[in-house]
């Protein structure tokens, strides 16, 4: 596929966006020997998170490599993500060993001047600056995403994170909230005029009411303010993709997360 987007990025960009995102979180460490491997840090659950396959091996030993390493980390669980750029593709070897399709996201893209995202009156937004804005993100974050909460260390750790990233210009945080009471939350980050949008997490009791919107449309209004121009995002098939549709995103495509017990 080669015909412009109506982001301005052909769908070719797209697609190579897509496959270059990964995510580093603080406390993780990565290898990249075959495949991008980051090991995760216990309070979001450990294991190691493998995509971005690009070797000459054969599957079977691009997956063996990937194994060696979550060993030699001390990790038990090996979780690879998909993506259309992979080569070689090691989907039909995970399947073969038996690994568990766990969960399937939708890569959609919108201009991030496209159409308006209606927000309903009683949900507020604001971007996150200050260390108790970061301790109602992480009230979110903990249920929705089964994590550890952040000690004040960590807190304080994430909060430079996030003050570092929005004064560079590069990311930002965003938290939303009905009638005072931090219920959604999700992130940005820009690279090459893309807005990774990442992150977005709805309290379960407050999902339905626009939350997630007032979110989206306030990461698109903040990233156009930064310089950029398309909207790059991952939803998840049975949570967010419907919405992200109504919102005017296009989907360019699907990864599929498999699980290894090692």
């Amino acid at each position: 596929m080669s015909q412009a987007a109506s982001t301005g990025h052909t769908t070719e960009q797209i697609l190579r966006a897509s496959a270059a995102w990964a995510w580093f979180p603080r406390d993780s460490e990565q290898a990249k020997t075959h495949l991008q491997l980051v090991r995760y840090p216990a309070r979001f659950g450990g294991g190691v998170r493998g995509s971005q396959v690009d070797s000459r091996a054969d599957p079977g030993a691009v997956i063996d490599h990937a194994l060696e390493q979550t060993k030699s980390w001390g990790e038990t669980v090996f979780t690879f993500w998909t993506n259309e750029s992979d080569s070689p593709d090691l989907e039909d070897e995970l399947r073969r060993r038996g690994a568990d399709h766990i969960d399937t996201v939708a890569v959609f893209a919108r201009a991030i001047d496209g159409p308006a995202i209606e927000v309903p009156p009683d949900v507020t937004v604001e971007i996150v600056r200050t260390l108790d804005q970061v301790r109602d993100v992480d009230s979110v974050n903990v249920p929705v995403w089964e994590q550890s909460a952040l000690d004040d260390d960590g807190l304080r750790a994430e909060l430079a994170e996030v003050t570092a990233a929005l004064d560079a210009g590069g990311g930002l945080r965003v938290l939303a909230r009905i009638d005072g009471i931090p219920v959604s939350t999700g992130g940005c980050t820009i690279v090459d005029g893309f807005a990774r949008l990442w992150g977005a997490a709805t309290l379960e009791h407050a999902r339905g009411r626009g939350a997630y919107r007032a979110v989206l449309a306030e990461r698109l209004r903040a990233s156009a303010e930064r310089g950029a121009t398309t909207a790059l995002v991952k939803g998840r098939i049975s949570t967010s993709a419907p919405i992200l549709r109504r919102a005017g995103f296009v989907h360019y495509g699907d990864e599929r997360g498999y699980r290894l017990n090692v």
